[in-house]
């Protein structure tokens, strides 16, 4: 097959890029590939064109782009992430007697693929099969808090990829940068009243085994009667850790 090379190189770009934590310099990838650099920006160019990579202009560097996110995340909302994750979340809705529901990111939304319900507690719009904005939801902030800059960057290029739900959430990149830093300093993300008026949620992500947001647990709560805060976030870390686990993430040694 005459394409195959270029098909092999491509997937191998793709790869190079996904193993770094950082988009990279066009002569880096050129370098490690072993490629022209000729050869190299033609791949980067068909591949930007199709969305699986994105030019940083200011930083000079290429990162992978929204293309590449949905092709990830599509392999995590089939079975296998659903088979995996069900016992996890049951687990959590009977610590927590709340609604659980597990999240992935698809581009800038949020896609969820399991709910799972506490006896009498009512149905929500986070059923399975439903999209929001990432950025609005418990879950969303607390995957994209694991993303890296550029990345992020990447999805969110200006004003006009932030949607508002109810007239609430991020409206520009520099405020999303604040909020999703203070979701770093606590461990986990926060949403009230931005998907569903009158309740609220706590979220972690469960990271993949490059280190990567795999999907995100959130337990959704009336926000009038919200449940004990340190019991409930020491649940939700649980299930997110115990979910990382499954899914070969291991987190890195302490510094000594």
């Amino acid at each position: 097959m005459a394409n195959a090379p270029a098909a092999a190189s491509a997937v191998a770009l793709l790869q190079l890029l996904a193993r770094h934590a950082e988009p990279m310099p066009a002569a880096a990838i050129a370098r490690e590939l072993d490629l022209p650099r000729s050869s190299t920006y033609h791949l980067l160019s068909v591949l930007s064109e199709s969305g699986f990579v994105t030019h940083l202009s200011d930083d000079r560097r290429w990162g992978l782009g929204v293309a590449a996110f949905e092709l990830g995340t599509a392999y995590v909302r089939q079975a296998p992430l659903q088979r995996i994750a069900r016992p996890v979340l049951s687990r959590l809705v009977d610590a927590t007697t709340h609604n659980a529901h597990l999240a992935v990111l698809h581009g800038r939304d949020v896609f969820y693929v399991i709910e799972e319900r506490a006896p009498r507690r009512p149905s929500l719009v986070t059923d399975v099969g439903v999209r929001l904005p990432a950025s609005v939801t418990a879950s969303g902030l607390a995957m994209l808090a694991a993303l890296p800059a550029p990345q992020l960057r990447a999805l969110y290029p200006d004003r006009a990829s932030f949607v508002q739900r109810n007239d609430l959430g991020p409206t520009s990149l520099t405020v999303l940068n604040s909020e999703l830093a203070q979701v770093r300093r606590r461990g986990y993300a926060v949403e009230s009243g931005s998907v569903s008026q009158g309740f609220a949620s706590v979220a972690v992500a469960a990271l993949d085994h490059n280190g990567g947001p795999a999907a995100g647990i959130a337990v959704t709560y009336p926000a009038e009667d919200p449940p004990p805060a340190g019991p409930l976030v020491a649940a939700v870390r649980s299930a997110a850790a115990d979910l990382s686990r499954r899914l070969g993430h291991r987190p890195a040694p302490p510094a000594e």
